[in-house]
Formats: C-alpha cells, sequence, structure tokens
C-alpha cells in the first residue's frame, strides 16, 4: 500500500497507469449499474439480488403482537452475489480513505517510502476493526448475548439468522474479499503479498465457517475479542510512525495481545463442548445446522487453536525483528565513537612526535655545533 503521487500527465485510457489512478471510479460506475437496475421492472428483480439480503423466511410474532411478523434469514447461493456487490462498496470506502485521509497525512509527516506502506496498512486496518468492534457490540447487545452466553451454543431457531447478524457477516466477507484486488490497486510489493494472501486468507477461511456452520454468535465473540486485539495493535503502530519514542510506552499492548488469544482459546473450547455435548448426530445436515458430530468438533476447535498459535508466532517474529533493529542503530553510534576516538589518538600521537622533534632539533644543533 505504497503512497500515491498523481502525475501530471494523463495516462492513456485503460492503461494499467489508468486503472491504477482510477479504480475508484471505475468501480463506482459499476456499482451504480446495479442501483440503476432498480429503477426499471425487468432489471429490478436481478439488481434486487446483489443489493438485498436474501434468503428470508417470515415469522408469526408472539400471539399478543399477532399483527406483527418476524424476518429471519439462511444462507444460500444468492449470498454470492450480494457479497459482490458490497465488495465494489468496500472498494470504493477503501479509496476514499486513502485519498481524503491517509494520503494527507503522509504528505504532512513526510514519512519514507518504507514506512509509508505500513503506516497505510495501519490505518486502513484501524478503521475497519473499530467499525466492526462497535457494530458487533451493538449486535451482541442487542441480542441478549452478553446477558445470556447460552446463545453461544443455543441460538433458537439454530438455522436461522438475523437481519443485522447477516448483514455483518455478508459485509465481512466483502470486506475480506475485496483485500484481495486492494493488493493490485495499492502496488503491493512481492514480497509482502505471501504475507497478506496467507492473514487474508485466515479470515475468511474462519469467518465463512462460522458462517456456514451456524455458529453466529460464537463467531461473532471471537471475531469481537481477536478485531479489538488486532485494534490496538494498529493503533500502537500508528503512534510508533509518528513518533518512535512511543514504542517503549506500547509495549505493554503485548500482554494484552497474549490474553486476548487465551481468552478466545478458552472460549471456544467451552463454547463448543456445551454446543455439542447434548448428545451426537450421525447424519450432519449443513443446511438444517446438525453439525453436531466428532468431525465437527475437531474441525472447530483444531482451527481454532491454529489460528491463535499462527498469530502468536507473527507477533513473536515481528518483535524480534524490531528487537534486532534496535539492537542495530544503539551499536551503530557506539561504533562511530571508536572510530572517531582511535582517529584522535592516532592524531594525538602524531601531534606529540612532531612537536619532540621539533623542540629536540634545536639542542641536536648546538651539539654538533660544539
Amino acid at each position: 500500500m505504497a503512497f500515491r503521487k498523481k502525475s501530471t500527465k494523463n495516462p492513456p485510457v485503460l492503461s494499467h497507469e489508468f486503472i491504477l489512478q482510477n479504480h475508484a471510479d471505475l468501480v463506482a460506475c459499476v456499482g451504480m449499474f446495479f442501483v440503476l437496475g432498480l429503477m426499471f421492472e425487468g432489471t429490478a428483480e436481478a439488481s434486487i439480488v446483489f443489493i438485498t439480503l436474501q434468503h428470508s423466511v417470515t415469522f408469526p410474532a408472539a400471539e399478543e403482537r399477532a399483527t406483527e411478523s418476524k424476518f429471519l434469514y439462511y444462507y444460500g447461493i444468492k449470498d454470492l452475489a450480494t457479497v459482490f456487490f458490497y465488495m465494489l462498496v468496500a472498494i470504493i470506502i477503501h479509496a476514499t480513505i486513502q485519498e481524503y485521509v491517509l494520503d494527507k497525512i503522509n504528505r504532512r509527516m513526510q514519512f519514507p517510502k518504507a514506512k509509508q506502506s505500513k503506516f497505510n496498512e495501519s490505518g486502513q486496518f484501524s478503521v475497519f476493526y473499530l467499525v466492526s468492534c462497535i457494530w458487533g457490540t451493538f449486535i451482541l447487545i442487542s441480542e441478549n448475548c452478553l446477558s445470556d452466553p447460552t446463545l453461544l451454543w443455543r441460538a433458537h431457531p439454530h438455522n436461522m439468522m438475523t437481519f443485522q447478524m447477516k448483514f455483518f457477516y455478508i459485509s465481512q466477507l466483502a470486506y475480506w474479499f475485496h483485500a484481495f484486488p486492494e493488493l493490485y490497486f495499492q502496488r503491493t510489493k512481492k514480497q509482502d503479498i505471501p504475507r497478506q494472501l496467507v492473514y487474508i486468507g485466515l479470515h475468511l477461511f474462519h469467518i465463512t465457517g462460522a458462517y456456514l456452520l451456524y455458529l453466529n454468535h460464537l463467531g461473532l465473540v471471537l471475531l469481537m475479542m481477536h478485531y479489538f486485539v488486532e485494534l490496538l495493535s494498529h493503533i500502537c503502530d500508528l503512534f510508533y510512525f509518528s513518533d518512535e519514542k512511543y514504542q517503549k510506552e506500547f509495549s505493554l499492548w503485548a500482554i494484552v495481545f497474549i490474553l486476548g488469544r487465551l481468552v478466545t482459546l478458552i472460549v471456544s473450547v467451552v463454547t463448543v463442548g456445551f454446543h455439542l455435548a447434548g448428545g451426537q448426530n450421525r447424519n450432519s445436515d449443513a443446511v438444517t445446522g446438525n453439525v453436531n458430530v466428532l468431525a465437527a468438533k475437531i474441525a472447530v476447535l483444531s482451527s481454532s487453536c491454529t489460528i491463535q498459535a499462527y498469530i502468536t508466532w507473527n507477533l513473536f517474529n515481528v518483535q524480534l525483528q524490531r528487537w534486532m533493529e534496535e539492537d542495530t542503530t544503539l551499536q551503530a553510534p557506539s561504533v562511530k565513537k571508536k572510530r572517531t576516538k582511535g582517529r584522535s589518538s592516532k592524531k594525538g600521537t602524531e601531534n606529540g612526535v612532531a612537536t619532540s622533534n621539533r623542540v629536540d632539533s634545536p639542542h641536536k644543533r648546538k651539539e654538533k655545533s660544539s
């Protein structure tokens, strides 16, 4: 995600440079086709599939509110169209934040090129994690997940989702899918692409797994804990980029990072144990929400443990690299001081020899004359 400088020359239409400079406008034009499709009767049905949530079921409300009805959702093949449309929206929002916020900060702070891509990455993720944490916390409060933790393994009906829950997962999938074309749009370096692909793939794998297995509440709680720790880490990086003296002051976030990983593992083990402890069914059916089998136990727990171990390992690697960089920066001035001292001592000895020669030379002349 390098800092982009706008050139005065207009590149050729549909060229590589033209697409990179105007990708947000091009994506906005594609999205407008789906929005304009709602205005015509022949294309309205196709456009609705992309814009609104699909696969809804109407449930009658309680007896005292017989006039009202409740809409619940399940997943289906039409969700791919909805994810595609909101992926376009995510690309537009990403470009807006980059151009009107991060690029202006880069110009003002005048970061070197090595820090520009990291600053842009941390800035984009900070905005996303902050919005996701606020949104996810609101959903947990509105669905009484915090007051009734049993909803993590007991949801009624178990194979349905509310509107806000499904829209949250659709938005999450759209954001992480939009990260793939952003690697091209933001001119990511080749050596950074494998790391980004693994990071994006792990998020997509676990969000999709929670969505397809109807572990919506569990997935939401784990995402909130994970996003909060990631938000804290990226905020610390932003402070570190602005001034390196904040590195020592914000080093305590590593403790929060490790605690977050431990709490995530504990919640995963407890929730999966209670969710699948009420008797195992031999016939599993993900469409009806019947995943109470031993294979599902092993898959969910192993994936949760794997990603926590991977993230923790990355933390240690990043911290070790920073320690090594700090050691090299501390050793460099000491080496220069030693060199300057050696040169000054040599100059002192040379000057001493020269002055002694100058003092002794008159005596030698007297001795020779005598």
